[in-house]
This record gives C-alpha cells, structure tokens and sequence, in this order.
C-alpha cells in the first residue's frame, strides 16, 4: 500500500516540519551541553529558557513552573509520587478515576502496596467523572485528587473546573494528566486550580522522548531522580535541547491552529466518519460524551467480532487505528475504560479507536467508510456471537 492513513493520532502524532527544523540545529551547530559555564553552552542554555517561557504562557503559567521530562508518564509518577512522598505526614489518601491511564492508575497502585491508600472514582455511561462521588470521597487524610483532563480512549473531557475548585477550597493539591489536551484544548492552570499538570510533546506533533511537568509555586513535593542540578534540583539529568526546542515549537503552532478558523475541519471530519459508520454498518456503540469531547476522537464497539480482527483488516487497506489505549494495544483484555463506561466484556472487544489530526483529509475519511462496511461484515459472517443474533 503506496498511501498510509493515519488515524491513531492520539497514540502518536507526526513530527510537524516546523519543530523538526527548530531542532535541526541543536543535533550539528548548536549541541554542547547547557550545563556547561562557557558562552556556547550559556547561550544553548538561554535557548531553553526561552523554550520554558513560551511553554509557560501557553498554559498561562510562571516559566519557573515547568520543568522539562522524558513525557507524559515520567510526569505523572512525578507528581503522584511526589505530592505522596513529600505529603505523607499530612495524610495518605489519593482520590483518581477508574478511566485514568496507566500511567496514572499504576502509580496509584504501587502507592497503595506501600502504605497509601486510594479512592477509584466511577464515571456515567459518557466516561464523564461522578463529582458527587468525588465531594464524598474526600477525607481530612486526602492529599491529591488526580483526574485526567480529556480521556485518550473514547475523548470524554472532565470537569476540570469544578473538580480543581473542590480541590482548592478542600486544600488538596489536583494534579491532571492533560496528555491528550494539550495543545488541543485551551488550558489555564490559574483559572482551573491546577497545581500540578503533565504533557507529552509527542501528541501535539512535537518529537518523542520529551514532555513538560507543571509544578505550581509552593506545591511542595519531592523529586523522584538524583542526580545533577538540573531544572533547578527538581528532575536530574542532561536536558534534551533538540526535544525541548522542538516541543516548545510544535505547543506553540498547536495552540495557533487550534484558535484559527481551520481548526473546526477536525470535528468536521471526525463527524463524517463517525456519521458515515452510523448509517452503513448497524449493531454499533458510539463510545464518549457526545457533547463533551475531543474534536478529534471516534471510538465505537463494533458487537459480535473483535477489535484485533478489525484492525488486521483495515491494516490491509493501509489504515491505521488503535484498539484501546497504544500502551495496552498488545494485550488480550478489553478496555479497562470501557468496561468502566458498563459496556459488556464481549462488545467492549469489539471497539475500535480512530482519532484524527490537523494534516487529516476528507479523501482519508472517505476511504475508511468505503472499506469498513466491508470488513464488519466479512468478520461477522464468520462469527459465532453474530450468528446467534441473526437467529
């Protein structure tokens, strides 16, 4: 297949060729060590610092606030760990979601085997956090409440405001995994009470390998790496310029795109697909808030036949998409979001996840309606649950 069409942008996005050339030269002219005390490494070194402000005031915060990781996981044991560690006389008690990612869940689990405890918010049918749950589960010993801001399976945004404002009037620092938000969602960390926030360049077109960590002034928390006195003692270890730069770069022209006119050809596209598959292929589940979510994401449960099966086959016709989150796409079990949601165990096998991007055309959208009607019906014809049904 001469043509891919990428539709799995919320496991990774393309690289834009506006960060890849802001990167170039730190990899051939500009590439000492910014640590270094000389005038070539000082001036690499206010490169970054310029880098920081522009990621601060995209999500209006301090510069002094952010600080520079490997992603969107490394983020998130930062703050989960940390606020634990640094707060643990004050209290042991951690409030999150059961549709979080694992990057936020296994954290929260590997502190409850260490002398923590935690509260697994439910969500209604749309994946959309219970807020009375969430009032209900605050105790005297909560020291974080951790939700994620858009959900990167099925879109659902939460309700960062109310929950950052329990939060505040509790005293409880709310730390939120705006992985799949950033730069495709306006963020005010003022405004919403945020104290602790992580990204990942590599889902707003930015490279791999780099992320930022909003850590609010006065959250007091612990740092997980020793080392050097790198990000002013808060994260050891060699800053990645190129990763940095590049990321800076890729926020930057994501937040431009999504306040710009064209940013509606997204839902747009994403509706025609979603719309298109509605009406040609019956026995589906449109998974998300259908008010509430993420302009670019589509995840439906196709009954009868597997999400594995599906993807095999679009595959072939040089379509690219995800069955449940990239991090777990290898594994047997469905969704833990999903089942969350109260979608059975054998149609939540059967979901399939497309989410679209900014370089996203109708051509793409209009030859996945063409091949999927296909493809559902080939599988179900050969399936046993479909069978039965059909009696």
């Amino acid at each position: 297949m001469s043509t891919i069409i990428y539709l799995d942008n919320n496991a990774t996005t393309m690289t834009s060729p506006e960060a890849l050339a802001a990167m170039e030269p730190y990899y051939k002219e500009k590439y000492a060590n910014p640590s270094g005390i000389y005038g070539f490494a000082q001036e690499i070194k206010k490169d970054i610092e310029a880098a920081r402000e522009t990621t601060a005031k995209l999500i209006n915060a301090s510069p002094e606030e952010i600080i520079f990781t490997s992603g969107g996981t490394e983020a998130d044991n930062m703050a989960i760990k940390g606020i634990a560690y640094a707060n643990k006389e004050k209290g042991n008690h951690i409030i999150t979601c059961a549709t979080e990612h694992h990057a936020v869940l296994n954290t929260v689990k590997y502190l409850e085997k260490h002398g923590f405890t935690a509260s697994y918010l439910p969500v209604d049918k749309y994946g959309t956090v219970d807020i009375e749950a969430l009032k209900k589960a605050v105790t005297e010993k909560t020291i974080l409440i951790s939700i994620m801001y858009a959900n990167n399976e099925i879109g659902t945004i939460a309700p960062v405001d109310e929950i950052g404002k329990i939060a505040a009037e509790k005293g409880i620092y709310f730390h939120t995994d705006a992985v799949q938000a950033a730069g495709k969602l306006p963020i005010d960390v003022k405004k919403t009470n945020i104290s602790l926030l992580s990204a990942s360049a590599h889902k707003f077109h930015g490279p791999k390998g780099v992320g930022f960590f909003y850590q609010k002034k006065g959250t007091r928390m612990h740092s997980l790496m020793q080392g050097g006195h790198h990000e002013k003692n808060r994260r050891a270890g060699t800053e990645n310029t190129a990763g940095i730069i590049g990321m800076a770069k890729a926020l930057e022209e994501a937040v431009f795109f999504m306040n710009s006119p064209e940013k509606k050809k997204i839902k747009e596209l994403r509706d025609r697909l979603e719309n298109a598959i509605a009406e040609k292929i019956p026995d589906i589940i449109v998974n998300g808030n259908p008010e509430n979510r993420m302009d670019n994401t589509v995840n439906i449960c196709f009954k009868y036949i597997e999400g594995e099966s599906i993807l095999v086959y679009l595959d072939f016709e040089g379509i690219c998409a995800s069955s449940g989150s990239a991090c777990t796409s290898g594994s047997l079990e469905p969704s833990h979001v999903l089942l969350a949601l109260g979608i059975p165990h054998k149609t939540a096998h059967g979901s399939i996840r497309f989410s679209l991007s900014k370089y996203t055309t109708e051509e793409e959208i209009d030859r996945v309606v063409s091949s999927l009607p296909a493809i559902i019906e080939k599988l179900r014809s050969v399936s046993p649950l479909w069978k039965e049904r059909k009696k």
